[in-house]
């Protein structure tokens, strides 16, 4: 319902524009044939032009855990306020279906009508057109070839000139507009500029056809008074250019108006700015697009990551649609136990375990006073068809929080053995007084072991950030950029909870020319 009015909304500023251009600078001009085709313009470009949009990619950097079950936090509100939107909807679509029907029976009854005028009466062919000459007081009027008129109300003169007027709406296919116009309002019954735009169509026509006729008959004054004379039949008939219209004094006054000079067509371009700039604001939908995908898809090794996030909100059926999932479309299995939840049925603890095939179990146990923070269920597939598996947590849950994997792995999450590989090490912790995390990680990171105790925190690192074949590597604490003469061996404080390595074109892509060489960046408890 939303995008249905906001398209309703577009459509009819789109035609308040159009509208506004034509009654403050083309109304006055007498450029009469060009004001019909930029009017029907306006009906078509006011319906079409809402509904094409133009998408825009932007890439945004990488979230390591997305979150998978986004449009399920606010289940519980989007059902309280539904009753009252679909109620709100019903009565809007039957006030609508209700002024739509009675318009429709409205031009059916016209068309009944016209249609009982033309019956049963003697047709006159002469060249393309189709004479009817009724008994019927009703002013004469054109319908595509058929031209009707009452021959006993008028002289020779005055019927010589309805007769040529009638005939440029006929040769022009003026009921073509008519018609369109009379839809349009029908559909768009509730859009006060929509009754307007349908008499701006009507009048323009009028003019084209008094500004034919006249050109065509050698009295022209004879022609205006034909006109005056007329506006006491106002016995029309719908859906039909009748020779009598409203507004005779605008028809005279445009009769006998000097030539609108071709430099004023200028305002007919008026509106293109306009729309141009409707479409740069309102048109252009921004897709926002992971950077990192981006890379991975660039670098030939991954061909996708699939991540299932698992926060303190998640219930035991978002946990069992995800263990479906991966087994569905991963073939991985997924294992939960030792739930606990608080009063407000927030998780407290859990323990999960997953494999997939030959690839070693990992397994992630957290619990304690407070509730647990997210951490997600990360699936890599090579291009090969290859998937990996693995644990990520966003942040420490609480002191008691556990992490073990089945044998001591030297990454979390590690993609193909090459350049552009990512690789995520976690530290093992205990609950023990003295507790030690030992980090291992293969020799590209020039890192051979991280040692950390509760009683004074100690690294030895194998200065990552040396220099070597590659150049120095990028440094990167808690988020500061380390400066270039930044030595691990003088580092003797914090205690690490993460360290990740990035290379290839992940780092550049990440850091710019910084991170040519590779970057390493460290997570402390602090």
């Amino acid at each position: 319902m939303e995008a249905l009015i906001t398209y309703i909304i577009k459509s009819g500023g789109l035609l308040l524009l159009f509208y506004c251009a034509y009654y403050f600078l083309l109304r006055k001009e007498t450029f009469f044939n060009n004001n019909r085709w930029f009017l029907l313009a306006g009906l078509f470009t006011s319906v079409i032009l809402p509904l094409i949009v133009f998408t825009k990619v932007v890439l945004v950097e990488a979230d390591p855990i997305s979150n998978v079950n986004n449009n399920q936090i606010n289940t519980l509100d989007t059902i309280s306020d539904s009753a009252f939107e679909i109620n709100l909807n019903l009565v809007l679509i039957g006030l609508y279906s209700l002024g739509f029907l009675a318009l429709l029976i409205k031009f059916a009854i016209d068309f009944y009508s016209l249609n009982s005028v033309l019956k049963g009466k003697k047709v006159q062919q002469q060249a393309d057109f189709k004479f009817i000459d009724v008994n019927e007081s009703i002013a004469p009027f054109s319908y595509f070839d058929y031209i009707v008129y009452n021959s006993s109300m008028f002289t020779a003169s005055e019927l010589e000139s309805i007769i040529e007027h009638e005939k440029v709406h006929s040769e022009q296919n003026h009921t073509i507009d008519v018609l369109v116009s009379r839809i349009f309002c029908v559909l768009f019954w509730f859009n006060p500029i929509m009754w307007l735009y349908k008499k701006a169509i009507l009048q323009n026509l009028e003019f084209i056809a008094d500004s034919e006729a006249a050109q065509k008959i050698s009295d022209k004054k004879a022609y205006q008074y034909t006109l005056l004379k007329l506006t006491t039949h106002e016995n029309c008939v719908a859906i039909t250019n009748h020779f009598y219209q409203s507004l005779i004094k605008k028809r005279i006054i445009m009769l006998n108006k000097n030539q609108s000079k071709k430099k004023s067509l200028w305002k007919f371009c008026f509106v293109i700015p306009a729309l141009v700039a409707f479409v740069l604001l309102f048109q252009i939908k921004i897709e926002a697009k992971e950077k990192q995908q981006v890379v991975k898809e660039l670098s030939g090794e991954i061909k996708s990551v699939d991540v299932y996030k698992i926060s303190k909100n998640s219930t035991d059926s978002e946990l069992e649609e995800i263990k479906e999932k991966l087994k569905d479309l991963h073939n991985i299995d997924f294992k939960t136990s030792q739930i606990k939840r608080n009063a407000e049925n927030d998780l407290i603890s859990i323990k999960i375990e997953i494999s997939n095939g030959n690839q070693q179990t990992q397994s992630i146990q957290t619990g304690g006073i407070q509730t647990i923070k997210d951490f997600g269920i990360i699936v890599t597939t090579d291009k090969n068809g290859s998937k990996k598996v693995g644990i990520q947590t966003a942040d420490e849950t609480s002191k008691d929080s556990k992490i073990t994997t089945e044998k001591k792995q030297k990454t979390k999450l590690q993609a193909n053995d090459n350049n552009n590989s990512a690789i995520s090490t976690k530290t093992n912790s205990t609950t023990s007084a003295n507790t030690e995390t030992t980090i291992t990680t293969d020799s590209d990171t020039n890192t051979t072991k991280i040692t950390t105790s509760n009683g004074g925190s100690k690294i030895i690192i194998s200065n990552p950030g040396k220099n070597d074949s590659n150049g120095k590597k990028l440094v990167i604490i808690d988020g500061v950029e380390m400066p270039s003469t930044f030595n691990f061996e003088d580092y003797k404080s914090g205690d690490i909870k993460t360290m990740n390595v990035l290379k290839g074109e992940m780092a550049t892509a990440k850091y710019g020319d910084k991170g040519k060489n590779g970057v390493i960046i460290i997570e402390t408890h602090k």
